[in-house]
This record gives C-alpha cells, structure tokens and sequence, in this order.
C-alpha cells in the first residue's frame, strides 16, 4: 500500500487568501492616504506662525529672490515639512512593528520607553561629553533605544508579558529616565537652553541637513520592516505555527528589534520623543486593511506624516505668534485615544 507522504513544508510563511476586490480597495485606499499627506505637506509649508500669502509661497518654491518670505519658506518650513515626513513614517513603522511582534495594541516607542531611553542618552552625550552635532549624539540615541526596549521587554515577561503588564513597565522607565532628564537639564543651565524644546518633541530646528543625516538610518529601519511583514503574519499565530510555516521567530525577533532601534533612534536624534503617533496610526490602519502587516506596514508609514504635520500646522496655528511644540499637541491628543484604547472591552480582558 502506497503512503502519500506530507507535502513539503513552504520556506516562506504562506500569506492569508485575499479576494482581488479586497485587494484592489486596499490598493486604492493606499492611493487616497497618498494624495491626503500631499495635501497636508502643501499646508505644512503655506501655513505657520507668520501669515504669507499664497502667491508669496509659490513665489518663494519657484523663485529664490533672497526676500524674507522666501528665506522662511525655503529654509524653514521645507526642511520641517522634510523633516516631519521622514520622522512620522520612522514613528508609524516602529509602532506598528512593535505591536505586531509583542501582539500588544498598547505597544509604542514613546509608552515603552524607547523614546525616553533615546533621549536620556543624548542628554547624556550633550552634556557630560560635549557632544553637539547630530551625526555625534545619533549613535547614543541608538544604544539607549536598544537598550531600554531590551530591559522593558525583559522587565515585561518576555514571551509571557501582557500588554498592561509591558504599558505598565514602560510608563515606570518613562518617569524614571525623564526625570533623569530633568535633573540633568537642571544641573547643566547650557544644556537646559539647548535641549528645552527638544526634549518636548519639535520639527521647529529643522534643517536640510538634519534630514540627509537621517534618512540612511530611516531607509534601513523601513526595509527591514517591509521585509520581515510575511513573518510577522505568521507570528501572530504563536511560535509554533510561525515555524512551521517556515518562519524563524527568533530571526525575526531580531531584525524587528534592529529595525525599531534604527527607526526610533533616528527619529528621537533628530527632533526628541514624540509619543502616541505609533500608538494611534496602527489601530487607525487595522480598521481599514485588516491584520496584514504587509498593508499595514504602508499605510503606516504615509498615514503617521499626515498626523505628525498636521499636529505640527496645528501647533503652528493655534499661538500665534508663537507655537505650540508637536509633542505637545500629539501628547493632547493621543491621551484620550489611550485611554480609550485601554477601556474598550477588549483591553480589559488582556
């Protein structure tokens, strides 16, 4: 009697069938996220502080004519708007890697303290080691995010951790290294007047430079998270299952944790902790695209520009003549959706 033997196991995770009609909604939903942060990065550079007309910000895109209107358009609100784009994808990948490798909808760089372990390090290299330049002080924002999702994770439960359990371990890591933070910022006045803005999350120091220097560490934390969402589909499933679809949990593990590092790192180096942009823009992308990480992955990354610019317009806008730091005005909203998120009937059974 002739025994059919198992089919051979495939070497990547098998992705979950998807009808063209989906497909093609999901498609289109992609494009019109597309068109939306090109609408709210025109807004980013015609609106801010200071009122110009819309002629004048043409004027000033096209025609380099030295004047003043010209100099704030070019070499502030570009950059920032530059700036913001680069950041607020690093801050939608991370946090949507982040939850789907814990499988915590309460995962996010600023609540577990990723954020904050990245700013106490920088603090640390501008003000006990002189460092002053971003390409300096980057690499301590890379070692201090490592390391504090390393101790959070740990501290957490590992493989068993609930997710109150890590949000709970995260905010104590937050208040302990932010107070770190301030008490440095107390003791060192220099440091204080260089760090005051910063350390509340703002895209106001913007430069052209500031963004070439961290584009490379973005790019690369943005492909390994593209590259790692077939795995992290599987992991959902739990360990066991991933394997035998063929992936490798703690390959995956790994690189999710580089590509966070790289993307927070960065991220935090260049304008300070923003927290509750990773935390919202994921359970927003779910509602639209389901669990796929290889469409929330995109959606992700054009949906967190939109709301990190459009806090940073709203900030522009609602003190003038003077403005509200983007940290704060994330901070204001991404409250009442945390605790929202902590309510729902669903949360309270984790």
């Amino acid at each position: 009697m002739l025994v059919e033997s198992p089919p051979k196991q495939s070497a990547e995770p098998i992705p979950a069938a998807e009808s063209p009609k989906r497909h093609d909604l999901r498609a289109a939903g992609l494009l019109v996220s597309v068109v939306i942060l090109l609408l709210v990065c025109v807004a980013s550079i015609a609106v801010g502080a200071k009122a110009i007309p819309v002629a004048d910000v043409w004027d000033g895109l096209s025609h380099n004519t030295g004047t003043g209107n010209d100099v704030i358009i070019r070499d502030v609100r570009v950059p920032r708007t530059l700036l913001g784009l680069v950041v607020g994808a690093a801050l939608g990948l991370s946090g949507a890697v982040m939850q789907a490798l814990t499988r915590n909808p309460l995962a996010e760089p600023g609540l577990l303290g990723v954020n904050a372990g990245a700013a106490a390090a920088v603090v640390s290299a501008i003000s006990f080691l002189g460092v002053t330049s971003l390409t300096g002080y980057v690499w301590f924002a890379f070692a201090g995010a490592a390391v504090v999702s390393a101790a959070v994770y740990v501290l957490g439960g590992s493989r068993s951790a609930t997710p109150v359990r890590l949000a709970l371990v995260g905010t104590a890591a937050t208040a302990a290294l932010y107070g770190y933070i301030n008490a440095v910022q107390l003791l060192d006045s220099a440091a204080l007047d260089r760090l005051r803005f910063w350390t509340v999350g703002s895209l106001a120091s913007a430069e052209t430079g500031t963004v070439t220097k961290v584009v490379p560490f973005v790019a690369v934390g943005a492909v390994l998270s593209l590259l790692i969402a077939r795995p992290l589909n599987a992991m959902e499933m739990g360990d066991d299952t991933a394997r035998s679809l063929g992936a490798r949990p703690n390959r995956t593990r790994v690189l999710a944790m580089l590509a966070v590092t790289l993307l927070c790192g960065a991220a935090t180096a260049a304008c300070g902790p923003i927290i509750f942009v990773g935390l919202m823009i994921p359970h927003v992308v779910r509602a639209v695209t389901g669990t796929d990480m290889r469409w929330i992955l995109p959606y992700a990354a054009v949906l967190a520009p939109v709301l990190l610019l459009g806090a940073d317009v709203v900030g522009r806008i609602a003190a003038r003549p003077s403005e509200l730091q983007v940290g704060i005005v994330t901070a204001l909203i991404g409250g009442p959706v945390f605790i929202h998120l902590v309510r729902r009937k669903r949360m309270a059974q984790l």
